[in-house]
């Protein structure tokens, strides 16, 4: 239904070729993070946009469909451009898309990406095309982000209060935003590029993104877990028939299960059906049994919950000094949980004087949907034309508000003593460019491998 990539843009976009000045050659544009809520981005998507819309050609029939579209709609149209697309570049576009190696870690401030056309005729694409490529790159890098700002403050926590924090760190963040996301796609896309940084997730459609457009062949895991249907189904007076219902189900030696424990009194549910009642056939069973409480506010409940399991469970005390429960209980919190609310918890629990390492985490909302263009105030601008000819620099620098001024000329990515910066392409000298091209004319020119983009994110 949505696969026309002409009708793949915003309405304005349709009566752009009439207004550029005469003799407009290239155009030249870039996408970049201005800041926002976090001080660096780490950059993720673009390939699976170029693999899903950039690598089959537009047609004729696409071309009478946008026609048709667009003069209902009220707005111009260039069939005469894009039929020009199809006769002489088989349907594939003329562009030239340069950019980061995915998975990079950047300071806000610098050009990711950076997209001109490579036929003089199709001058009036590049900007085009800006509401498409904006999408793909800002909302999978903008989840990325938040989830490595995440994943830095439990790495922190657990090199405090754990004795193997590497060890624990892959599996402390899972994905459970399937449900809560605003579309399929979304689902598939944000979900994908929170696995660039932990490895649990329930978001099935991630892990099939991840294998089409990345070549992961599984990029993520899980484990049984229940929810309250499944408990409340037993009834209040059979709580203690749904827990023992799972440890018969996925109790076996070496595996992990997950059991909600909060559908009427998860103290009652800790304390006397998990610590008394059920002790012996937890600590029999050889799994280890994560009690998740989804309710309440969770910077008390989570300490309380993990008292409770370690009076009832016992457990050690590590070379750090904190406490660690016994192997076969654990505690997940996915309730109420965003990047604030974690680093409050983390703290809670250290004060409580328990390692990082008896919990983990699970964010739906607040990881792939509380999230948008601004959260790092992405933007894509033209920063040079070639115009007769000649090359100008092309910017906006609007005097009421200086942060949305723009960058001039063809750009280029350098590291300079280490600080990674933006600067004019023709000031290179010996630098390398860390913008590469990545597809021209219709053809996909790097193909990254997810485990690759997860080594990139793990060097910073």
């Amino acid at each position: 239904m949505f696969t026309n990539l002409i009708l793949n843009t915003d309405s304005y976009k349709a009566s752009h070729f009439l207004q550029y000045p005469a003799g407009t050659q290239v155009v030249s544009s870039y996408i970049e993070s201005r800041g926002g809520q976090f001080p660096h981005t780490l950059f993720f998507g673009l390939q699976a946009f170029i693999k899903e819309y950039l690598l089959k050609p537009v047609t004729t029939a696409d071309i009478d469909e946008a026609e048709a579209v667009f003069a209902a709609h009220g707005v111009p149209f260039f069939r005469e451009g894009w039929e020009q697309i199809v006769q002489q570049h088989g349907g594939f576009l003329p562009i030239e898309i340069e950019a980061l190696p995915e998975g990079m870690i950047v300071p806000t401030g610098n050009a990711l990406v950076q997209i001109r056309n490579t036929d003089p005729q199709a001058f009036w694409l590049t900007s085009y095309l800006e509401t498409a490529l904006l999408r793909a790159v800002w909302y999978p890098t903008t989840v990325a982000t938040l989830s490595w700002q995440v994943k830095q403050s439990i790495r922190q926590a657990l090199e405090a209060t754990c004795d193997n924090p590497m060890v624990e760190l892959p599996f402390k963040l899972h994905d459970f935003g399937a449900r809560g996301v605003s579309s399929h796609e979304s689902a598939a896309l944000g979900g994908m590029a929170h696995l660039v940084n932990f490895m649990g997730s329930d978001t099935v459609v991630a892990l099939l993104a991840a294998r089409k457009y990345y070549g992961a062949d599984m990029a993520g895991f899980s484990i049984p877990a229940a929810e309250h249907s499944t408990i409340t189904a037993w009834g209040r007076e059979g709580e203690t028939d749904a827990y023992a219902n799972m440890l018969q189900q996925f109790g076996q030696a070496g595996k992990i299960l997950a059991v909600v424990s909060d559908s009427y009194d998860i103290y009652h549910a800790v304390s006397e059906i998990w610590g008394k009642q059920l002790r012996a056939q937890v600590e029999r069973s050889g799994a280890t049994v994560v009690i998740r409480p989804d309710s309440g506010v969770p910077e008390d409940i989570v300490p309380e919950v993990l008292e409770r399991l370690y009076a009832e469970f016992g457990g050690r005390v590590n070379s750090k000094g904190y406490k660690v429960l016994s192997d076969c209980v654990r505690v997940i919190q996915g309730d109420g949980v965003d990047v604030d609310s974690i680093g409050v918890i983390l703290q809670r629990i250290q004060q409580a004087g328990f390692s990082t390492e008896n919990v983990a985490f699970g964010m739906g909302g607040g990881l792939l949907q509380k999230v948008n263009r601004d959260t790092l105030r992405f933007a894509m601008k033209a920063s040079a034309m070639q115009i007769n000819g000649a090359w100008r620099d092309v910017y906006k620098q609007p005097i009421t508000d200086s942060g949305k001024n723009s960058k001039r000329g063809r750009l280029a990515v350098i590291k300079d003593a280490g600080v990674i910066k933006t600067v004019r392409e023709d000031a290179l000298s010996w630098e390398s460019n860390c913008l590469r091209p990545v597809f021209r004319n219709g053809e996909l020119l790097v193909d990254d491998d997810f485990d690759v983009i997860r080594t990139r994110s793990n060097q910073a």
